[in-house]
C-alpha cells in the first residue's frame, strides 16, 4: 500500500509523541487538514491561518518570510492573519511552532477556487471527453487539488480528513480524479496567468442547493423566511438517526465549515438538476447561497461563477428546466456573478455532458475578465436585455451581442411569442443588427416572447465569439 510523504511524516511524529508520553499531558499544535503539503495559498489577500493548541499556549506562524505570534484561547483555538502574499511558483517556507513544530513542504502561492455543486462539478477528468489524451498531457505541477469527502453533519465541523491524503499535484497519475470543470478552468487560468492554481473540490452528486447554504444566507433572503425561522430544526434526521444530507445546513456543516475561512479568490458552482421544477424559487435560494458564502468568507465581492444547466430530456413538463434557466439568468443581477451557458455542448440523453473542457473555459473567461484584468475577451454569450412589441413583431435586445449569428447557417430556432393569454406559439426569427425580431402568423399582437424555452432546446443563436445565447422568457415562470 502506498502512503504519501505527508502521511508518513505525520504518522512518525504522532507515534514518537505517543512513545514519549506527551499525548496524555500536552495537546499538540494542530491545523485543519486543508493545510498540508502541496497546498496553494491565496495571493493578494490577508491570509487566515488557524488551528488549536493548549489553552494559553504560545503559537508562532511563519510563512514566506512573515512571522506572527499568538496565543490559544480558553477553548484552545488560535488564529492569525498574514499580510497579502505575492504569487510564487517556487515553494515558500511554512511552519507553525508551539509545544511541537509543524513544517509544510512544497507550498505555493497563487489563485485558489472553491469548486462546489452536484455531480456535474464532481465529474472527473477521467469521465470527460478524450480522457486518455487529457490525462497523458496533464503535466501541470502548478495546479493542485484537494477533495473534501461527502459528509453531512448536525453541527458545523472544525476539520475533515480529505480524500486521497490531501492536496495532490497535477500529473498524469493524479489528474484523473480531479473535478473536470475545475481542472479545465484551472488550466485556462494557468495558461493566461502563469501562477499556481489551487482547487478545493467540495461537491457531491445529486445534492440540492439547501444543504450547502449557511444560516446567514437563509436569513438574508425574505422569500426563504419559512426556512430561516426554523433553522434550529435543521439538518433533519432520518428515522434511523442518520443525517439527511439533502436537508438545509447539512453540507455547510460537514463540508464547507471545515475549510472556512481558507483563503480563496472565489467560487465555481455547477448545480440545479436536483432543484429542477422550482422555477424562480431557485433564484431566491441561489441568492441565499451566494450571500451566505460571502458572509462566512467575509468578502462581499467574492466572485461566484456558475454553469447554466445543459438541455436534457428529464420528462414531465418540458418547460420545468427552462424555469431553472430563467432563475439562473436572473442570478446575474447579483453583483460579481457570471454564468457559462451550455445549451450547445450538452447531450439531451445524458445528464452528465462530457465536454467539461469547454465548460471550464467559459467559466475562465469570466474570471480572466472580471478578476484578472484581461482585456479584449468576450466572456459571455448574448444575454436578454429588453423586449418591445410593435404591431405583430417582438424586438429583442441583448447584451454581448456583437456579430450575432446562426451557428449552423439555418434559420434561428426555438423562438416563441404569445399574446395577452400567454399561449406561446412558434415564431420565425431573424437577426437585425444587435437585435432579433420574431413574429408568428398565429399571434397578431404579441405581448410576450421567449427563447429556447424547452428542456430539449439546443438553439443556434450565438455572438461572434461563438458563445451561445441564454434561454429566457418575458412571461411568467410557472
Amino acid at each position: 500500500m502506498a502512503y504519501s510523504i505527508s502521511f508518513l511524516r505525520r504518522f512518525i511524529f504522532i507515534a514518537g509523541a505517543f512513545a514519549l508520553g506527551q499525548a496524555a499531558s500536552q495537546a499538540e499544535v494542530k491545523l485543519p487538514s486543508v493545510f498540508d503539503d502541496h497546498m496553494v495559498l491565496q495571493q493578494g489577500q490577508k491570509l487566515p491561518i488557524w488551528g488549536w493548541a493548549d489553552p494559553g499556549e504560545s503559537v508562532t506562524v511563519s510563512v514566506a518570510g512573515q512571522t506572527k505570534k499568538t496565543k490559544a484561547g480558553k477553548d484552545g483555538a488560535w488564529d492569525v492573519h498574514l499580510k497579502p502574499l505575492k504569487a510564487s511558483k517556487t515553494p515558500v517556507a511554512f511552519s507553525v511552532k508551539g509545544s511541537n513544530s509543524i513544517e509544510f513542504e512544497d507550498v505555493l502561492v497563487g489563485e485558489v477556487w472553491l469548486c462546489s455543486g452536484q455531480s456535474n462539478m464532481e465529474w472527473r477528468v477521467s469521465q470527460s471527453d478524450n480522457p486518455k489524451e487529457e490525462i497523458a498531457a496533464a503535466k501541470h505541477p502548478l495546479i493542485r487539488h484537494i477533495k473534501i469527502p461527502h459528509r453531512p453533519s448536525s453541527t458545523p465541523e472544525k476539520d475533515v480528513t480529505p480524500e486521497r491524503g490531501g492536496w495532490e499535484v497535477c500529473s498524469p497519475e493524479t489528474v484523473g480524479n480531479f473535478t473536470g470543470v475545475g481542472y479545465f478552468f484551472a488550466r485556462n487560468l494557468l495558461d493566461e496567468l502563469d501562477v499556481p492554481i489551487g482547487l478545493l473540490g467540495c461537491n457531491w452528486g445529486g445534492t440540492r442547493i439547501e444543504p450547502w447554504t449557511t444560516p446567514s444566507g437563509f436569513k438574508s433572503v425574505p422569500a426563504l423566511k419559512e426556512i430561516a425561522e426554523k433553522l434550529d430544526t435543521f439538518p433533519q434526521k432520518r428515522d434511523n438517526g442518520s443525517i439527511n444530507h439533502q436537508s438545509a445546513l447539512a453540507l455547510h456543516n460537514g463540508m464547507i465549515s471545515p475549510i472556512n475561512p481558507y483563503g480563496i479568490r472565489g467560487a465555481l458552482w455547477y448545480q440545479g438538476e436536483s432543484n429542477n421544477g422550482e422555477g424562480m424559487l431557485y433564484y431566491e435560494k441561489k441568492k441565499a447561497l451566494i450571500n451566505g458564502w460571502r458572509d462566512i468568507w467575509n468578502n462581499k465581492k467574492m466572485p461566484f461563477y456558475f454553469v447554466q444547466l445543459a438541455p436534457y430530456k428529464y420528462g414531465g413538463e418540458p418547460t420545468r428546466l427552462a424555469g431553472i434557466w430563467q432563475a439562473q439568468l436572473e442570478t446575474l443581477k447579483v453583483p460579481h456573478t457570471g454564468m457559462a451557458v451550455t445549451t450547445d455542448i450538452g447531450n439531451i440523453r445524458d445528464i452528465h455532458p462530457r465536454n467539461k473542457q469547454e465548460v471550464g473555459r467559459r467559466l475562465a473567461l469570466w474570471a480572466l475578465t472580471k478578476d484578472y484584468g484581461k482585456k479584449g475577451i468576450e466572456y459571455s454569450g448574448p444575454l436578454f436585455k429588453s423586449a418591445r412589441f410593435r404591431k405583430d413583431t417582438a424586438i429583442v435586445r441583448f447584451t454581448h451581442a456583437d456579430d450575432l449569428k446562426s451557428t449552423n447557417g439555418k434559420a434561428l430556432s426555438h423562438w416563441e411569442v404569445a399574446g395577452e393569454d400567454e399561449k406561446f406559439a412558434a415564431a420565425q426569427a431573424e437577426i437585425k443588427g444587435s437585435t432579433v425580431v420574431a413574429r408568428s402568423d398565429t399571434v397578431k399582437k404579441p405581448k410576450f416572447v421567449r427563447f429556447g424555452y424547452h428542456q430539449e432546446a439546443e438553439p443556434n443563436l450565438a455572438n461572434g465569439a461563438g458563445l451561445p445565447a441564454s434561454p429566457f422568457t418575458t412571461g411568467e415562470v410557472k
